[in-house]
């Protein structure tokens, strides 16, 4: 079969999930699995690959999957311990008292403080719980909406504490090494931490340009589009404010990721950065000497508000002291350094703990393991939650509603991320160098779109690799499983056209964070918590512009790489 087919083929599984999750509006827990089928006849049919094979890695998929719901359930456990406890509304509490400007309530939470709860929690936790925030605060919902999923970007390449970095482009692992081992120039890592590390370090600077002009950017957005005045200046007048929380943040954003690793650099960033900018907009630094407002609810556009109205909102209240709500989130970074830093010791040992499944079915080299301690879900977010039971003095009640709420939460992605990652499992397992498994000697699905792919876009493929990274979120709702599906892709492009590979996969990974403006997953659940819902088309109409000028900006900054200032790498 011709590689253009065998590529239509492999295209054929993503296709589908994009046709039924955005154009027929499935949900994922629909969608992935009849993806998934759809991915097995391709196997099975075209590929001709034995059906216990493809069984054995469709189980390797789930046993993988298990590892991101480890790390999902810690992100909720946490987040639902927080709001039973009193600790979440305490700190909305001081979120709100800060400063009127609506511009510097905009920066402070849709910026900054979702920037620390993406580099905590991940997952769409953090525009679901800003957005509600800002809504308090007398922001239009559909204002607040788009605020919060445009800031949700920059972070999310190091959110989950690195999960979509360091789970997401696990499967490059056996790739780089081969790579290496050739002796392929400029790749000259010793494990796969040290090529997910410089990943993040090359993903920092594409994001840094958009870290200062996003947020200059989007408050222009606001005024102009939700102000009484209509205009892009009021927005811009905050400039120096917005270059003062960029620069709080990307220091010590760039800091971790360039000296520790993927782990740290939006938890970090946003945790130091949220406390330099509270206590500057506090005292006025770099704050616009005007206060700027919404004007009043009776000019409003009907179509800004849903079925939560801004005035019925009712005020946040402190159960406790400030410190002693911020503390499981102190705990959590705290806790992530001492395990995360070699040199302590304690890494090496619970990344030895696993439960591994060697040679799943009897297939030799379908293996897949669960590090049960070393999982982010588990050490330090389940712990914390359990500890935060104790700091915070939660009844009974409570904390059986918070564990209640958390499980219950875990069924819709535990059905998509099963699918979904059996699906990637496939697709790697699917260029087996077995001729009894697979007697074609086809190269994998990956591996035949990027063929594909290369011949078609050449040299311009820097340009528009973000987007594909971002149409993997889009469709899936995750930068960690956008990069799962198209990292694999992605390094078999960049060898194709002898392009620096590590730039090419960074690019992946800062498409897959850009793409959580516009991702379904995410505007559904923004419209849920702030009376929207149905209003999907008219969010997604509003952040695509954001999405595109990203990708812009990415795609000069990967060309330039390339093309410019990394020449030796290829």
């Amino acid at each position: 079969m011709s590689l253009e087919l065998l590529a239509l083929v492999a295209l054929l599984p993503i296709l589908v999930a994009l046709v039924l999750m955005v154009g027929m509006r499935w949900p994922a827990t629909k969608a992935m699995p009849l993806s998934w089928l759809v991915c097995v006849l391709g196997a099975i049919g075209v590929w001709n690959l034995p059906a216990g094979y493809v069984t054995a890695l469709t189980l390797q998929g789930i046993v993988t999957a298990i590892g991101v719901l480890i790390i999902v359930f810690g992100a909720i456990i946490i987040l639902y311990t927080l709001q039973y406890s009193g600790g979440m509304e305490t700190i909305q509490y001081g979120m709100q008292n800060v400063s009127r400007d609506k511009r510097i309530q905009a920066i402070i939470i849709g910026y900054m403080f979702a920037a620390f709860i993406e580099g905590a929690a991940g997952f769409g936790t953090p525009a679901a719980l800003a957005a509600p925030l800002l809504l308090s605060l007398g922001f239009p919902p559909l204002a607040a909406a788009v605020i919060c999923l445009v800031f949700n970007s920059f972070c999310v390449s190091f959110g989950a504490v690195g999960t979509p970095i360091l789970i997401g482009l696990k499967f490059l692992a056996p790739l780089v090494k081969d790579a290496v081992t050739a002796g392929t120039p400029g790749l000259n890592f010793t494990d796969f931490g040290s090529f997910a590390k410089v990943i993040g370090q090359w993903a920092t600077i594409m994001h840094g340009f958009m870290i200062v002009i996003l947020p200059i950017f989007m408050l222009g957005f606001l005024t102009r589009f939700y102000g009484q005045n209509k205009s892009w200046s009021e927005g811009f007048k905050a400039w120096k404010f917005c270059v003062f929380a960029a620069v709080s943040f990307a220091v010590p954003y760039f800091i971790f990721a360039w000296f520790v690793g993927p782990e740290f650099p939006s938890l970090i960033g946003g945790l130091v950065g949220l406390g330099i900018i509270v206590a500057g907009a506090k005292r006025g630094f770099c704050v616009p000497e005007e206060t700027w407002d919404f004007g009043p609810q009776s000019t409003w556009d009907p179509e800004w508000t849903g079925t939560i109205k801004t005035a019925a909102k009712t005020e946040f209240k402190a159960h406790m002291s400030q410190f002693k709500a911020w503390l499981p989130y102190i705990l959590i970074g705290a806790i992530l350094v001492v395990t995360r830093v070699p040199s302590l010791g304690l890494k090496g040992f619970l990344s030895a703990q696993k439960i591994p499944f060697d040679n799943i079915l009897g297939f030799k080299g379908v293996s897949a393991s669960i590090d049960y301690l070393y999982l982010p879900g588990t050490i330090p977010f389940t712990l914390v939650a359990l500890l935060t039971i104790l700091l915070h003095g939660m009844s009974g009640d409570a904390v059986k509603r918070a564990w209640s709420e958390s499980f219950a939460k875990m069924k819709a992605p535990t059905i998509a991320l099963f699918f979904a990652v059996a699906l990637v499992s496939i697709f790697r397992g699917s260029g087996v160098a077995d001729v009894a498994l697979n007697p074609n000697n086809y190269p994998s699905m990956p591996l035949a779109m990027a063929k594909a792919v290369a011949a078609l876009a050449g040299n311009a493929w820097p340009m528009l690799a973000s987007y594909v990274g971002g149409l993997g979120a889009f469709i899936t709702g995750s930068n960690t499983v956008s990069d799962l599906l198209f990292a694999e892709f992605q390094w078999g492009v960049a060898a194709q056209l002898e392009l620096p590979r590590q730039i090419i996969v960074a690019a992946q990974v800062v498409g897959g964070a850009m793409g959580n403006m516009v991702c379904i997953h995410n505007i559904v659940a923004v419209c849920a918590v702030v009376g929207l819902a149905g209003r999907e088309g008219m969010i997604l109409k509003r952040t695509f512009w954001p999405f595109m000028l990203y990708g812009l900006v990415v795609g000069i900054i990967a060309s330039l790489m390339c093309f410019v200032f990394l020449p030796n790498l290829f």
